[in-house]
C-alpha cells in the first residue's frame, strides 16, 4: 500500500483510512492542522490511488493489511479514523487487534445497509451497469470532480490529486470493494462489532450527508464510550467540506487519549 507521513515520527501516531472510491489524498485539507500534534499515516488501500489491486476487498483482509503495515512501522498503539466505508476496515482492525486501536474516529460510515439513501443519479449512472463501465472508462477531470460534489452538501474545491487518484480505480476493483463493504455491514452492523470493544470511539455525519441518513448516527449510542456529532451543513465529505471544524473534532477526540499513547519507536 501506498503510505504518506506528515508531522513529527516522535508525535502520537493518528492513521486515516479513506473510503471508497477515493484516497489518502481526500484527507488533504485536514493534514496541516493534524501534523501540528500527530504523526500522520495516510495509506491508499488495495485498487485505490497509487496502491495496485489486491486478490481480496474482504474488510477483514483490508484490516489484516492495515495490521501488518502498523506492525512493521513499528506501531503499537494508534488512534484510528475512517471515512465512509474506510470506517469499516478501522472497525475490523479494532476488532482483530485491540492492542493496536487506542481510539477510533468513524466519519459519515453508515452503521448498516438500511441507513444507506439512494445514490445521487450522477453515482447510479457512473456505478450501475451497462452504462456504468463504459462512462467510467471515459471519465473527464470534471466528471470526477461532478461525482465527488453529488456527496457534499456545499460547494468545495476537490485537490487535483484526488482527482488524479480516483482515476486511477478500475471500475471492476471499485464493485468488488463496494460489494464487500455491504457485505461486512449486512453481516453485523458497526455498533453492535463496537458494542463489546471498550473503545473511545467519535462518530461524526454531516447532517445534510446524502449517502447516510444522517439520524442513523444516533445509533451509535449503544456503544459505550462513543461520542456523536452530527455537522450541520455538511455532507458526506466532512473533510473536505469543513475542514476546520473536522480538523478541531478529530484533535479534540484524540487529546482525550494521546498522554496514555506511545510515540514511535
Amino acid at each position: 500500500m501506498r503510505v504518506v507521513h506528515d508531522g513529527p515520527r516522535q508525535a502520537p501516531p493518528l492513521l486515516l483510512i479513506h473510503g471508497s472510491g477515493a484516497s489518502g489524498s481526500c484527507w488533504g485539507p485536514v493534514v496541516p492542522a493534524l501534523a501540528q500534534h500527530h504523526h500522520v499515516i495516510r495509506v491508499d488501500l488495495p485498487g485505490c490511488g497509487q496502491s495496485p489491486p489486491a486478490m481480496s476487498y474482504d474488510v477483514p483482509v483490508q484490516a489484516c493489511r492495515i495490521a501488518a503495515l502498523l506492525d512493521s512501522l513499528g506501531y503499537h498503539s494508534v488512534a484510528v479514523v475512517g471515512h465512509s466505508s474506510g470506517g469499516y476496515v478501522a472497525t475490523a482492525l479494532a476488532e482483530q487487534r485491540r492492542d493496536l486501536v487506542r481510539a477510533l474516529a468513524l466519519l459519515s460510515s453508515g452503521p448498516s445497509p438500511e441507513a444507506q439513501l439512494p445514490e445521487p443519479l450522477l453515482l447510479r449512472v457512473l456505478l450501475a451497469p451497462p452504462l456504468g463501465p463504459i462512462l467510467w472508462a471515459r471519465r473527464s477531470d470534471a466528471m470526477i470532480r461532478k461525482g465527488i460534489l453529488a456527496t457534499c452538501a456545499r460547494p468545495v474545491e476537490i485537490p487535483d490529486d484526488l482527482v488524479a487518484d480516483v482515476r486511477n480505480i478500475r471500475y471492476s476493483v471499485l464493485r468488488k470493494i463496494l460489494s464487500r463493504n455491504t457485505a461486512y455491514i449486512t453481516e453485523r452492523s458497526v455498533p453492535e462489532r463496537l458494542v463489546p470493544r471498550e473503545i473511545p470511539v467519535l462518530v461524526a455525519f454531516g447532517a445534510a450527508d446524502p449517502r447516510w441518513e444522517p439520524s442513523s448516527a444516533y445509533r451509535y449510542d449503544v456503544v459505550p464510550n462513543a461520542w456523536v456529532e452530527l455537522l450541520p451543513g455538511v455532507g458526506h465529505m466532512p473533510m473536505l467540506e469543513d475542514p476546520e471544524e473536522t480538523g478541531d473534532l478529530l484533535l479534540n477526540f484524540a487529546a482525550t487519549e494521546v498522554d496514555t499513547a506511545p510515540a514511535a519507536p
